[in-house]
């Protein structure tokens, strides 16, 4: 069964993690490149940037608004725990802000730093934290009745992408099944 939706973010640590040959569609995937730990090579991430540009990929770097610049990046990626208005600076300019949220006021918070994505985490049970809360799908669409812009992110794997056919959302997020399953996950979305 295939999955339609108008927009797929991708989150990945590294670039190693996804082949952009498996992607085949344009101007739907956005890839959030979200790495705290360490930063990939910047000729690297510069190449892996065209690639992007290329097939019509967009590209977003995650709460660092120097490196967003240096690689001329679609936008910013705005983390929960990222409470700083200084990104509002750029929603002037033709970058595109997204944020991440667990909750309503965090998704009212992203909302006034100009986010115009908000992920709403999580919509299953997650693998490394099968005791924290999630939302569930009725709970997300009573959320997401604010916005159409609101997309859910977390637990989603190959087992469970039918139900997002219940998800009231242009799109959704994934983030451990691109590392895992990658071809086959690209697979069930065209």
């Amino acid at each position: 069964m295939f999955i339609k939706k108008n927009k797929y973010f991708l989150l990945i640590e590294n670039i190693k993690d996804i082949d952009l040959k498996n992607i085949k569609i344009r101007n739907k995937f956005s890839i959030i490149y979200r790495n705290n730990k360490k930063i990939d090579n910047l000729s690297n991430l510069q190449g892996f940037r065209r690639k992007c540009k290329l097939k019509a990929i967009k590209f977003y770097i995650a709460n660092n608004n120097h490196l967003a610049a240096i690689l001329n990046s679609d936008g910013i990626y705005l983390s929960s725990y990222n409470k700083s208005f200084g990104s509002l600076s750029y929603k002037r300019s033709n970058y595109e802000i997204i944020g991440s949220a667990h909750n309503f006021k965090e998704i009212l918070l992203k909302k006034k730093q100009g986010c115009s994505f908000v992920l709403l985490s999580k919509l299953f049970i997650v693998n490394y934290a099968k005791n924290s809360p999630y939302l569930g799908i009725l709970k997300f669409n009573n959320i997401a009745k604010i916005s159409k812009k609101i997309i859910p992110l977390g637990g989603i794997c190959l087992g469970n992408l039918n139900y997002l056919k219940n998800v009231h959302s242009e799109g959704f997020a994934i983030l451990t099944e691109v590392k895992k399953k990658p071809a086959k996950i690209f697979s069930r979305l065209f």
